[in-house]
């Protein structure tokens, strides 16, 4: 019998107390509210939030948010009392209150199929041949048109695209325009290929890296992976399944060879602070604790 798929619900808070961390998790039923029973909990103090606020609960392969509140719920400036959510909603909890964006992740995949192994043929005596040089590597893919999902959280704003390559600039030409002082025209592409993200830069500076290494003309996206856009920013996370958070990275981040630097996941930087902290496979703590 087919076995219901794992699926992994992120909670990415972008405004109030919580801002910058993120809650995966894949309980049928999540309770938000300030009661220590809620696995989405605020503060005590914030009265505003009521101590069972909200549930998001699972109907099949649906998430639908049910309000228990007083002061409110409220989907994409909407008030809700009851709604499926979609990947990219934002929730505001209760009027005026924090905002936490919803994405979804299913989690069980077929394993690769394993290679059938026989018996090792009779071993013949070596042949001796001249050595030969390396092969080249080969020539990079031009990045082709393809419809896959692209969501970017900047900032207190969720973008959505459907299409890559997506252009990265502050030219009114590219696809995404970042407001920040170290974003050029023409500054970056974000493309899939070879059934995976990748990210180029279109400087020709080098100014682009992924955990600290310059991506030049190609790098694969992989989960968790920081990418700089300059020595000053912005930075931001990749979640995986094409999405990418910001991440609030200061200058007190940079640290010298030898110790966490700014562009390591910050659970490894949090690690070698305090190795008596475990941390938990799921929860994921964008800014520093």
């Amino acid at each position: 019998m087919k076995t219901a798929p794992t699926i992994i619900v992120q909670l990415i808070h972008i405004e109030g107390p919580l801002k910058g961390q993120i809650v995966e998790l894949s309980d049928p039923i999540i309770k938000i509210g300030r009661h220590p029973s809620c696995q989405l909990r605020y503060p005590a103090d914030l009265a505003i939030i009521s101590r069972e606020h909200a549930t998001i609960s699972r109907e099949g392969n649906r998430f639908k948010l049910t309000d228990q509140s007083s002061n409110g719920t409220i989907v994409n400036g909407r008030r809700i009392t009851e709604i499926f959510l979609k990947d990219g909603d934002v929730i505001t909890v209760s009027e005026g209150g924090p905002k936490v964006s919803f994405l979804t992740q299913i989690t069980d995949t077929p394993p690769p199929p394993q290679e059938k192994t026989s018996s090792p043929p009779v071993a013949e005596q070596p042949k001796i041949s001249p050595p030969q040089p390396p092969p080249a590597p080969p020539a990079p893919k031009p990045p082709q048109k393809i419809k896959v999902p692209l969501i970017i959280q900047y900032g207190p704003t969720l973008r959505s695209f459907d299409d890559l390559p997506l252009k990265i600039g502050n030219h009114p030409s590219n696809d995404f325009i970042p407001d920040h002082p170290g974003i050029l025209d023409l500054h970056a592409e974000i493309y899939y290929a070879d059934e995976q993200y990748q990210i180029r830069d279109l400087t020709g500076r080098q100014l682009i890296t992924k955990n600290n290494i310059p991506v030049d003309q190609g790098a694969v996206l992989q989960k968790n992976d920081v990418i700089a856009f300059s020595q000053s920013g912005p930075y931001f996370r990749f979640l995986g399944n094409g999405r990418l958070s910001e991440e609030d990275l200061s200058q007190e981040d940079h640290a010298p060879d030898g110790q966490a630097s700014m562009h390591q996941p910050m659970e490894q930087a949090n690690d070698d602070k305090n190795k008596s902290k475990p941390l938990s496979f799921f929860k994921k703590v964008f800014s520093k604790s």
